[in-house]
């Protein structure tokens, strides 16, 4: 009869901001006795006696770390939907700003209306996220089959998966998690203002789109927390590089760390002074054309990543001696969470430009065409530029830039923001989102907004229980007694008899 058992109590926790139709409960077990036997002890068991052990996985003492499996899977799916709700939303407001017209263009003589989308503004809002959206898939889909590759291998007893391997996808996953749904929530919010007034109307799809994915950013760790996570694990690559223990730098070859050996090395030959100075820099003659090279821009946040993690190691071994391990690691939080950042900007971008290699190298088994790479590589080429000019501070800091390369460095954003322009709503369209899926009038494929946003207005309750002649819900029932004879009626103070005004 699906009651329940004495001493359970199950429950839903509440309301939320969104994901609702996901329901969230809670279960209480007063003096419960849970069976034995239903425990899951494939890789860990409890005796009769009470005695816990590890078991299973072959000689890797990485089998204990199976535990952490399921969190990352969950983190790395995370990681991956994140591509498709910022896709949805760019979606929206790129196709809204194609169909919307505002202002004329007087250059020439048909002072036709401009498009929205064709002021900067708006394409420096939308088309960089457009083009993390590509970047977030790429990254998603790698970090989603290393670590299903894992798993096989683990489940198997291969010996080869060790506790680095374990912490560095462990540090991936935190990174990544905690960098792209942050970006990713607040680039929904950004596509809502993007659209105006409109995007305010919850038939504009992006109000549902925003609610819902906001507990991204706090489910399977908080966004704020999560850097430590990763700082932790990074920090001993540090301590490897500087001890220059060959073995132990082996076991970093097969982890997405392994970009940070080569620049650490460096850094630490020259001093490895606070804050670090990149070894890498562009040339002091750099114009834009300079900036619009992928591997430059790589090694430039690949240096960035280095220095960074270099700082928040200084920071932590000056003030070992100077205050508690505990006050000198909450002092560092600032900046482990810009290394954490870095670091994972430098992934979205490498996995980026890998998965269009690999794209490439695939010939006619791609979906991807010549041109189509074309245009992602404008996209990784923009998303670069955009973050290297909003953390500029970190770029400079480094030395890796100067002030003199900034109008250079923003004259090759505008060149590429020009360039991706003219694909935007194809990037859009190509991501096949239905207007079902969608659920939006700003966005729909047809581009007929505002017959759908009146159509929306018509479908609101107060609308379709008016009665004749739109008559809205109330007026007799409380509107019309005030109203006699075109004047108003009132109760008198003290509750006497009523007069007219």
């Amino acid at each position: 009869d699906h009651r329940l058992l004495p001493g359970v109590e199950t429950g839903d926790i509440g309301p939320k901001i969104g994901y609702n139709n996901m329901d969230n409960g809670y279960a209480i077990f007063n003096k419960v006795r849970i069976p034995r036997r239903n425990m899951a002890m494939r890789f860990a068991t409890v005796d009769e006696g009470g005695k816990y052990r590890k078991v299973g996985g072959g000689s890797s003492d990485a089998a204990s770390k199976v535990a952490y499996i399921t969190m990352m899977q969950v983190r790395a799916y995370i990681i991956h939907s994140s591509s498709e709700a910022l896709a949805m939303a760019c979606t929206i407001a790129i196709r809204y700003s194609a169909v919307r017209r505002q202002g004329y263009n007087t250059d020439g003589e048909s002072q036709s209306e401009l498009q929205v989308l064709d002021y900067r503004q708006q394409q420096h809002r939308l088309l960089p996220l457009l083009a993390a959206s590509y970047a977030v898939f790429f990254t998603g889909r790698h970090v989603l089959h290393r670590l299903k590759d894992i798993e096989r291998r683990l489940v198997s007893g291969a010996s080869d998966i060790t506790k680095t391997v374990v912490g560095d996808v462990h540090a991936t996953t935190s990174a990544l998690k905690s960098f792209a749904t942050t970006f990713t929530a607040d680039g929904i919010e950004d596509c809502r203002k993007a659209c105006g007034g409109h995007g305010f109307l919850v038939c504009s799809g992006l109000v549902e789109l925003s609610n819902t994915y906001l507990q991204s950013c706090t489910v399977e760790g908080d966004n704020q927390m999560l850097p430590q996570q990763v700082i932790k694990v990074l920090l001993k690559l540090v301590e490897a590089v500087r001890s220059g223990d060959e073995s132990a730098l082996k076991e970093y070859e097969a982890t997405d760390m392994n970009y940070l050996i080569g620049p650490l090395m460096a850094l630490m030959e020259n001093g490895g002074g606070v804050p670090a100075k990149s070894v890498f820099s562009f040339p002091p003659d750099a114009t834009a054309k300079d900036f619009l090279d992928v591997s430059t821009l790589l090694a430039a946040f690949r240096h960035r990543s280095a220095c960074l993690l270099l700082d928040v190691a200084m920071q932590l071994q000056s003030s070992a001696g100077a205050s508690s391990a505990q006050q000198a690691w909450n002092d560092a939080l600032l900046l482990m969470a810009r290394a954490s950042r870095a670091h994972a900007s430098y992934l979205l971008l490498r996995d980026f430009s890998d998965g269009l290699k690999d794209e490439g190298r695939k010939g006619s088994e791609s979906c991807l065409g010549p041109r189509e790479l074309v245009v992602l590589s404008q996209c990784l080429i923009l998303l670069a530029l955009y973050w290297m000019d909003k953390f500029m501070d970190d770029f400079l800091q480094i030395l890796c830039l100067s002030t003199s390369h900034v109008p250079m460095l923003r004259e090759a954003l505008m060149d590429a923001m020009t360039t991706l322009r003219l694909s935007a709503v194809g990037l859009c369209d190509a991501r096949d989102f239905s207007d079902f899926r969608l659920k939006s009038a700003l966005g729909r494929y047809d581009g007929d907004v505002y017959p759908a946003i009146m159509e929306a207005a018509r479908r609101d309750p107060l609308n379709t229980k008016s009665g004749e002649g739109g008559v809205g819900p109330g007026y007799k029932e409380s509107l019309k007694k005030l109203i006699v004879g075109g004047v108003g009626e009132y109760p008198e103070a003290g509750g006497g008899r009523k007069g007219k005004r």
